[in-house]
C-alpha cells in the first residue's frame, strides 16, 4: 500500500479494510498519524495530551492480537482522538480548566472502554473549551489559523480536519459538535439523546448533554458510533433496546427519493450573506426533493428555553468549581453559573415542559419529510480566536434531543467550509446517516 506519509490520508473505512486484510499494520498507521501531528500541531494546537510511545504501544498490542489469531473488533488498530472531558485511566483528563489540572481518573469513561474493546488505539486527548462551554482553548482552524475551529469540541474537529487522526470523540450541549464540524469542514454526528453513554464524561446538563463523533465521511461516522451504542445502566437516560445497525444502513441506497424540509428557523437573520447564497444554490440543485418549511411560533422561544435549562444545570454541575475557584473561571462561564443560581424552579420546570411540546410539534414535520435541512452554523468560521462562534442553528435540535449530522458540502466567499445540517426524528439515526451519505454524494453536480 502507500508509504507512511500517505497512510494518514486514508479514511477510517479504508484503513479498517487495509488493517483487516493485513495490508498495513496498526503500528504503521499510528506512526503515520503521529508524524502528521508532528508536522502540523504547532500551527493548530489540537491536542491537550499526547504520548507517542503509549500510542505506539497500543498499536503494537493490536498487531500482536492479530498475529495470535484473536477476534478483532470493528475498530481494530484505528487511531481515535478523545476529547479531554472523557475519563481515561491511562491519561490525564483536565476538562480544559486549571481547576482540574493534573486530574488523573481511576477508570475509563464507558465510551472509552467500548473503544478499547472494539480495538481502537486511543491516540491522545484533544483540546476542549473551558469545561466544555464557551471560553476557547488553544486550537486554531486548520483552514485559516486566524479563525476559530468552533467549540467546545475544538481539538477533535480540527484534528480530523488536519488529517492527524481519522476519527475522534466529541460532545454537544448546545452546538459543540455540529458547529466545529462545519467550521473545520468535516462530518460531525450528534446521535439521539440517550443513544451513547455519558458515564465518565464531564456532566454539564442531563437534559442536553450528548456524546458524538467526528470523521471524514458518513460511513466513517457509522463505523465509530456503532460499537459505542451499547446500553449502560450508569447513564440514566439510556434504555435497554437494540442498537441501530448504522454500518449496514448507511451503505444502502434510499429505497425512495428522499424528501427534505428546508428550515430557516427563528435565527435565519443571523446568517452571513455567503451562507444564504450557498443554501439558495443547494435548494435549487435539490429541486423537488426539498420543500421550504416554517417552524410554528412556539419555536421562537427555543433559545430562551435552552438557556434557562443549560444555565441552571451548569450552576448545579459546576457548584464545586464555582465555590473553590470562581476567580479562575472565565467571565462568560462565571456569568452563566451565577444566572443559573438564581433560576426559579418553576421557570426551570416550565422550560423542560415546553421543550417536550416542541418535540411533539416536530412530529408533524417529520410526518411528511425524511429529515430537516438547515445550516450547521451562521456561515464560515468567524475571524478571531476569542469566540467559538454562534451555536444558534444547533440549539433547537439539541434541546429536543434529535440526531443531527454536519455534511461538509458548501463553501463561503473566502473559500472556507460551510456545513449543511441534517436533522432526523428521534431514534432515526441510521436512516439519517444514510441520508447524509446520499446528500454528500448526489446533492451538487
Amino acid at each position: 500500500m502507500a508509504d507512511d506519509f500517505e497512510l494518514w490520508r486514508l479514511s477510517a473505512t479504508e484503513a479498517a479494510g487495509a488493517l483487516a486484510g493485513g495490508e498495513i499494520s496498526a503500528e504503521e498507521l499510528t506512526a503515520a498519524c503521529l508524524d502528521r501531528i508532528a508536522a502540523a500541531e504547532d500551527g493548530i494546537g489540537a491536542w491537550a495530551y499526547l504520548d507517542p510511545d503509549h500510542a505506539l504501544g497500543q498499536a503494537r498490542e493490536a498487531d500482536a492480537r492479530r498475529r495470535r489469531g484473536e477476534a478483532l473488533g470493528p475498530l481494530h488498530g484505528l487511531p481515535v482522538g478523545v476529547k479531554d472531558i472523557f475519563d481515561t485511566a491511562d491519561m490525564p483528563t483536565e476538562d480544559g480548566t486549571v481547576l482540574h489540572a493534573g486530574r488523573r481518573p481511576c477508570e475509563d469513561a464507558t465510551v472509552v472502554s467500548l473503544l478499547r474493546r472494539a480495538g481502537a488505539v486511543i491516540l491522545g486527548k484533544t483540546v476542549t473549551t473551558e469545561l466544555a462551554v464557551y471560553a476557547p482553548g488553544k486550537t486554531r482552524n486548520p483552514h485559516a489559523p486566524d479563525r476559530t475551529p468552533g467549540g467546545s469540541s475544538s481539538g477533535s474537529a480540527a484534528a480530523v480536519a488536519a488529517g492527524m487522526v481519522p476519527l475522534a470523540l466529541g460532545s454537544q450541549t448546545n452546538g459543540s459538535m455540529i458547529r466545529p464540524a462545519s467550521y473545520c469542514g468535516v462530518f460531525g454526528y450528534k446521535p439521539s439523546h440517550g443513544a451513547i453513554s455519558r458515564a465518565g464524561v464531564l456532566a454539564l446538563s442531563r437534559r442536553l448533554d450528548h456524546v458524538g463523533v467526528f470523521a471524514r465521511s458518513a460511513p466513517d461516522l457509522a463505523l465509530l458510533a456503532q460499537p459505542l451504542m451499547a446500553f449502560d445502566a450508569r447513564d440514566p437516560d439510556m434504555r435497554p433496546r437494540p442498537a441501530p445497525d448504522l454500518t449496514a444502513v448507511v451503505a444502502q441506497e434510499p429505497p425512495v427519493a428522499p424528501r427534505l424540509a428546508f428550515v430557516r428557523g427563528p435565527t435565519w437573520d443571523r446568517t452571513d450573506a455567503g451562507l444564504r447564497v450557498a443554501f439558495a444554490d443547494l435548494v435549487e440543485a435539490l429541486g423537488e426533493r426539498v420543500g421550504v418549511t416554517d417552524l410554528p411560533s412556539p419555536f421562537d422561544r427555543a433559545l430562551e428555553l435552552h438557556r434557562t435549562i443549560m444555565e441552571a444545570d451548569l450552576a448545579l454541575s459546576f457548584a464545586d468549581e464555582y465555590e473553590r475557584g470562581a476567580d479562575q473561571l472565565s467571565v462568560i462561564l462565571r456569568g452563566m453559573i451565577e444566572r443559573g443560581r438564581t433560576t426559579l424552579a418553576i421557570d426551570y420546570n416550565r422550560a423542560l415542559a415546553r421543550a417536550d411540546v416542541l418535540n411533539a410539534l416536530l412530529d408533524d414535520v417529520f410526518a411528511f419529510c425524511d429529515a430537516i435541512l438547515t445550516p450547521a452554523a451562521t456561515g464560515e468560521a468567524p475571524p478571531g480566536l476569542e469566540s467559538t462562534g454562534d451555536p444558534a442553528f444547533c440549539t433547537i435540535w439539541t434541546l429536543c434531543g434529535l440526531p443531527a449530522v454536519t455534511v461538509p458540502l458548501l463553501s463561503g466567499p473566502n473559500g472556507l467550509p460551510i456545513g449543511v445540517q441534517l436533522v432526523g426524528a428521534r431514534g432515526d439515526d441510521a436512516r439519517l446517516l444514510r441520508l447524509a451519505r446520499w446528500l454528500a454524494e448526489t446533492a451538487l453536480p
